[in-house]
């Protein structure tokens, strides 16, 4: 019998039980979809397809800054509008990856106007930060932790209470969140809306969610793909979950004013859908 060096014996030793981990199971190691979305923030050409937004301020009249507790210790903040009349109804609305700027804020005020009998409040994800060029945005968006989002969406749905019915929104970074935030909310999940956000593939996860999901996708897009749209159809339907698709012949961001890839006719029809969505099962 030949005589295997021992330098040999010791590769083999660290190779073989790699590569049959690799082989047998890959997804242990594969990230988790708001990983995956946040490794976006190094992708040059995902940068480069958010155009910076132009000095904007909004000053509102009934919108008023507020903070509440976290698990980890940390107030968390937000924007929020109360409804003229008291409800329990809440749409929590979640930022684009320039953080909770003054566009988001508008944004929030102009959808309490429109659905009227329900609270908004925009979540702040970055803590206080917000993003004026891409390079800010993508550092921002590359170094909030997961942990932390979660205690802070946590933290608002304590700051809202057990008896809130929930809708969530968001675009892009928050269009992911906007779903994430509806697993969270678990029960009180009314209704979730979600622009171009990285889908959960987790059927476990999915089949928490209490509300149905309205996801506004576009063909166009380079990173939220007619692929990863049909694969999220797919697990919603293996997850028993109900899911609205709506497919725009756009870009990634269509919906957003200040991109170069802005498709205003498109924007309006799934605001509108958005809107029917939200007033369909949160506002009753």
């Amino acid at each position: 019998m030949e005589e295997v060096p021992m330098k040999k014996l010791l590769v083999s030793a660290l190779v073989l039980p790699l590569t049959l981990l690799a082989q047998a199971g890959k997804s242990c190691c594969a990230p988790t979809s708001t990983a995956e979305f946040a490794m976006l923030a190094s992708d040059d050409k995902f940068r480069s397809a958010h155009l910076e937004p132009l000095p904007f301020t909004f000053v509102s009249a009934d919108g008023r800054e507020i903070t509440f507790k976290t698990v980890d210790g940390i107030d968390g903040k937000g924007f929020e509008i109360k409804a003229p009349k008291e409800t329990n109804a809440y749409v929590f609305m979640i930022h684009e990856w320039w953080g909770l700027n003054d566009y988001i804020k508008r944004e929030a005020e102009k959808l309490q106007k429109e659905l009227s009998s329900v609270n908004v409040i925009a979540l702040d994800l970055y803590d206080g930060r917000v993003a004026t060029t891409q390079q800010e945005a993508g550092k921002y968006m590359g170094e909030a932790k997961e942990v932390r989002i979660r205690a802070i969406i946590k933290g608002a749905l304590d700051y809202v209470g057990l008896k809130a019915k929930v809708g969530t929104i968001g675009w892009c970074f928050g269009g992911g969140w906007s779903l994430q935030t509806a697993v969270l909310a678990g029960k009180q999940t009314s209704a979730c809306v979600m622009y171009y956000g990285m889908p959960e593939t987790d059927i476990e996860k999915l089949k928490t969610i209490n509300g149905p999901v309205l996801g506004i996708f576009a063909k166009k897009d380079g990173w939220i793909n007619p692929e990863k749209v049909k694969d999220f159809e797919a697990n919603m339907k293996k997850a028993s979950k109900k899911l609205t698709i709506k497919m725009y012949d756009a870009d990634h961001a269509f919906a957003n004013p200040s991109n170069p890839k802005f498709d205003k006719e498109a924007a309006a029809d799934a605001h509108k859908a958005a809107l029917a969505f939200l007033k369909k099962y949160l506002v009753k």
